[in-house]
């Protein structure tokens, strides 16, 4: 280590032997600017620009624009919370060797960040104080395997006191101290540097692995870090309140260097190479060089905080915290300013507002965001998403898209407004009935209630606490730290069921058959197919060695029979899953063992390697010969639903407009799936409509042109259709219809589906056959999901769709002619169209039909529950006028009358109690065949003698039931074997009223 340290020394010194006294004037002049004289002109714009352009011009970084917030691929991650996420692949050493991203060497640029969920999670803590933030921009610099130390601490302390002109000594250095339970000496080389460059000694301070050793996660790269904070105050030695979560001194620069892994065992190993990963927030660096103290007080926030106080009744932001800020006033502006910068780039990178996931974080944001703006603030209806333009305007230069989907996130908003302040009229309903029902002496809510609330109405858990505390009641905390933790238990075991459960080469073994000279498996025998004579698919064969074994996480070069294994080869005409396709199917043979079958569970790309997941049937080992047998009635399913997703993304881009945006999809053999952003659910003529493009594309036959063209002549194609993804160069340009050159040479004017694309497609589009849409639906406001079905499956659907509609008629007929049915017969028959509309909800047929067949099934289940109402209250008219002359005068009515509907016994009782006013009246009826008593009663409204729902309990509780209604109407079911039971229940019921009117008297 001492040897290493001198050898930095050395290479410190030469590298910036010439700029050490022009750096110490530098610093000492930056020292002496005052305030008002450096903050000036610094907007968030210019520092922003300044970072990337330093880094960019200066020192020879690649701009790489801001990947969506959305993670790509990345499971482990709701949002992308950190400027590395885009740049996994490069550090676990996997990038697709064709793309862009493996030949980066330095980078920098700004990351959209969202911490609202999973590890990192600010959402609960904004507003509470002037600093944290749910959505914050990541200014960042990237060495890959180039400089390290020495060049990074220089090119920070450079930008800062130079570029930024910050006194030097305002700066503090936190350095890794070392930790002996992970081996890991104190990082003495940084110290030297920082010290070496002319920082004070009493400046760089040493910390643990918890503030100066950072971790990707559980595993992965991982290194030291050195961390530079800004001390607001000045003029003094600030060195005990670094890292002390003082205000006054921040973290504004965080610089880690990538030199281990760990592993899965909790070990720490050296990596294959080394890199350097920076990360300054802008919004705190902005804080810094305007001179301010909070975020919110800074341009990025002060025209949002100015707009929202125009749109409320609140009296103007005041910047205050804690105690002071009475009413929670300057909070709720904190809040609404913060989310609704989370919205807007959220809503524009694709992420809307929903019920799992990353959605369902959207959805809270933008729930608290509303509570806030329309309970605190007093802001009408529509005022949140007034502010999407004041978002545009402050960060559009640097995010345009937040320019292009303005309108979008503005009716996404109001859309999901109105839904929540509904839902919170009825969460109100619901405290104060669950209150009603409570112990008055209680002081506990009970936290399923409180639960249900927050899951299924999205209520924001600060809001039901407020309310309760409104009212002198509390959650009961216990019991909901209980429910949250089985709903995150429950969670993770869908992710973990659902999670890809291959054995991914890790980054030593990616580097190791990297170090071997092991060559990329050469992939392309699965474009290698062609259309025989009799329009058959031909699949080549394909012969491979194994070239390495992974199993149990290391390279091995034999397995044994049962042994679960990664298998590469130095070819394959196997398919590994990528955009959007399933991997292919099918089995290996041993040479000399054609037997004996070894099944392929799985395909995937790590890092220009396709690993085959086997379970060996026999040993394998390096060097084997093995012949593939690809499973091509699979192959040939996934290839015709591939084609006919991009026949789909046309057709809709060609109906709907340019406002479409692929949003997802994912296909199989057997079905595919298709997520597009469109504002409502697709009309039943516009799924026809659809239907009707992809169709007129199969009868046409036309011929799949594929060809490999660079990257930046594909991005010129009119019409391309792309989504955010790290494109391979050259990559595949898939076209329907007209040739590839002709769209490159701008031959043709006619619209074509072209696509970027590295999947298996038909060469032409009559193998598809057929094609039906059987569902469509919102998955959450803004976005749709399609799923589809060709061929043989396409042709079933309709023919099923045929035989319902053909149902429908029949039952329609009879629904018509149901008046002169009895009860019982109606009542059958509202069953059937009940059946019948399950039926159409449940059975793959085309989505528009299903449409129609629900709106004609709607209509009729009305018609049949109006018919059924009108035979019960002509039946109910009957029996109460033969009662009526029976039972004349009666001050109690106790009688057993014939039917098998509660509702025409309930009928019953009010005709006769309209009648009789003064009269108590019960009825029961008997059925025979299951034994059951349906029992109803009604007594005088405001009688002193006596409560219906206490007769009808106490009535139902003899024979074994019980009852629900009100001090007036009650209704209830029991049970009775015979007659005589009947009889004597009759007598007891009668009694029992006349006793209650005896003392009523």
């Amino acid at each position: 280590m001492a040897a290493r340290i001198g050898l930095v020394k050395q290479l410190h010194c030469a590298l910036l032997k010439t700029k050490l006294s022009a750096l110490s004037a530098g610093i000492r002049r930056c020292s002496a600017l005052s305030n008002s004289e450096s903050h000036k002109e610094f907007t968030s714009k210019r520092v922003r620009r300044k970072f990337i352009e330093f880094f960019k011009e200066g020192y020879e970084h690649r701009f790489v624009p801001s990947s969506a917030v959305r993670p790509r691929g990345d499971a482990t991650l709701l949002f992308v919370n950190a400027g590395m996420n885009q740049f996994k692949p490069i550090l676990l050493g996997c990038p697709d060797p064709r793309s862009e991203m493996v030949s980066y060497r330095r980078v920098v640029n700004s990351q959209k960040c969202v911490r609202a969920g999973g590890k990192h999670n600010d959402l609960e803590d904004v507003g509470k104080d002037v600093y944290h933030h749910t959505f914050f921009e990541m200014l960042g610099n990237w060495s890959f395997g180039d400089y390290f130390k020495v060049e990074a601490c220089a090119m920070a302390w450079s930008l800062l006191t130079e570029e930024y002109g910050i006194p030097a000594d305002r700066l503090y250095i936190s350095y890794f101290s070392g930790d002996a339970v992970n081996g890991l000496p104190a990082d003495e080389e940084t110290r030297q540097i920082w010290l070496s460059m002319g920082v004070r000694l009493d400046h760089v301070l040493p910390f643990g692995m918890k503030d100066n050793f950072w971790e990707m996660g559980e595993t992965g790269p991982c290194g030291p870090c050195t961390e530079i904070h800004y001390d607001h105050i000045g003029n003094r030695n600030a060195a005990s309140l670094v890292n002390a979560d003082s205000p006054d001194v921040v973290e504004i620069w965080n610089l880690v260097f990538m030199q281990y892994n760990r592993e899965v065992n909790g070990n720490l190993r050296p990596l294959p190479q080394c890199s350097v990963d920076t990360g300054m927030g802008l919004e705190r660096l902005v804080t810094v060089l305007q001179g301010k103290r909070s975020n919110y007080d800074t341009d990025l926030f002060t025209p949002l905080l100015s707009a929202i106080h125009q749109c409320s009744k609140a009296p103007a932001y005041q910047g205050r915290t804690g105690e002071a800020d009475v009413g929670q006033v300057d909070m709720a502006y904190r809040v609404v300013a913060d989310h609704i910068r989370t919205l807007c780039v959220c809503i524009a990178d694709g992420v809307y507002p929903g019920m799992t996931g990353a959605e369902l974080v959207l959805r809270r944001i933008l729930r608290r965001a509303v509570r806030f703006s329309t309970e605190v603030l007093q802001a009408p209806e529509g005022a949140l998403a007034s502010l999407v333009p004041t978002v545009a305007h402050i960060l559009g230069e640097a995010y345009p898209e937040l320019h292009i989907e303005s309108e979008r996130i503005m009716d996404l908003i109001n859309q999901n407004e109105v839904q929540f302040l509904s839902s919170l009229k009825q969460g109100r309903r619901v405290i104060d009935r669950t209150l009603s029902n409570m112990d008055k002496d209680s002081t506990v809510f009970p936290a399923s209630v409180a639960w249900s609330l927050h899951r299924n109405l999205g209520f924001p858990l600060d809001l039901i606490d407020l309310m309760l505390e409104e009212k002198g009641k509390m959650v009961d905390k216990k019991e909901m730290t209980v429910l949250e933790n089985e709903y995150e238990k429950l969670r993770f075991q869908s992710e973990e069921d659902n999670g890809n459960r291959v054995d991914q080469l890790d980054l030593h073994s990616l580097a190791e058959l990297q170090s071997q000279g092991v060559p990329y498996t050469d992939d392309s025998q699965k474009y290698c197919y062609s259309l025989g004579s009799d329009g058959q698919y031909v699949f080549q064969p394909c012969r491979a060695s194994v070239l390495a074994l992974y199993c149990d996480g290391s390279l091995v070069s034999e397995v044994s029979e049962g042994q679960r294994c990664g298998v590469i080869l130095d070819r394959t005409s196997f398919y590994a899953e990528q955009g959007g396709q399933a991997h292919d199917q099918g089995f290996f043979t041993k040479d000399g063992l054609q037997d004996v079958l070894f099944p392929v569970k799985s395909v995937r790309l790590a890092g220009g390697y396709v690993v085959h997941q086997v379970t060996a049937a026999e040993t394998l080992r390096t060097g084997d010969q093995v012949q593939l047998h690809l499973d091509e009635a699979s192959r040939l399913g996934c290839m015709v639903k591939h084609t006919t997703t991009h026949l789909l993304n046309f057709a809709l881009r060609e109906l709907l407009g340019p406002s479409v945006n692929q949003r997802g999809s994912h296909c199989t053999a057997s079905r595919l799936r298709f997520d597009f952003s469109v504002k409502g659910s697709l009309s039943v003529s516009e799924l026809q409509q659809v239907e009707e493009l992809v169709q007129h594309v199969i009868r046409q036959n036309a011929e799949v042109h594929v060809e490999e063209v660079p990257l930046s002549k594909a991005k010129q194609i009119t019409g391309l259709r792309t989504i955010d993804e790290v494109y391979p160069d050259p990559v595949r340009v898939v076209s329907v219809a007209v040739p590839v050159s002709d769209l490159l040479n701008s031959n043709t004017t006619e619209q074509a589906s072209v696509e970027l694309c590295c999947g298996t497609h038909l060469l032409r589009t009559g193998a598809i056959r057929d094609f039906v849409i059987v569902s469509e639906r919102q998955m959450v406001n803004g976005i749709s999901r399609i799923l589809a079905v060709t061929g043989d499956e396409a042709k079933k659907a309709r023919e099923t769709g045929q035989a319902l509609q053909e149902e429908l008629e029949s039952l329609a007929v009879q629904v018509g002619a149901a008046s002169s049915l009895s009860i019982p017969a109606a009542q059958m028959l509202s069953k059937e169209v009940g059946l019948l509309m399950n039926a159409v909800e449940i059975t793959p047929i085309p989505q528009w039909q299903r449409r129609e067949l629900q709106t004609r099934l709607k209509a009729m289940q009305k018609t049949s529950n109006t018919t059924i109402r009108k035979l019960e209250i002509k039946e109910a008219a009957f029996k109460a006028k033969e009662l009526l002359v029976k039972h004349s005068n009666k001050r109690v009515v106790v009688d057993l009358i014939q039917t098998e509907s509660i509702s025409v016994l309930m009928k019953t009782v009010l005709q006769l109690s309209k009648s009789t006013p003064d009269s108590m009246v019960m009825l029961l009826s008997h059925l025979q065949l299951s034994g059951k008593v349906l029992c109803a009663c009604q007594v005088p409204k405001g009688s002193a003698s006596g409560s219906a729902i206490k007769w009808a309990h106490s009535v139902c509780a003899r024979l074994g039931g019980n009852a629900d209604g009100s001090t007036d109407v009650a209704k209830g079911v029991g049970n009775a074997a015979s007659l005589t039971d009947i009889t004597d229940i009759l007598h007891w019921a009668e009694e029992f009223a006349q006793n209650k009117i005896r003392k009523a008297s």
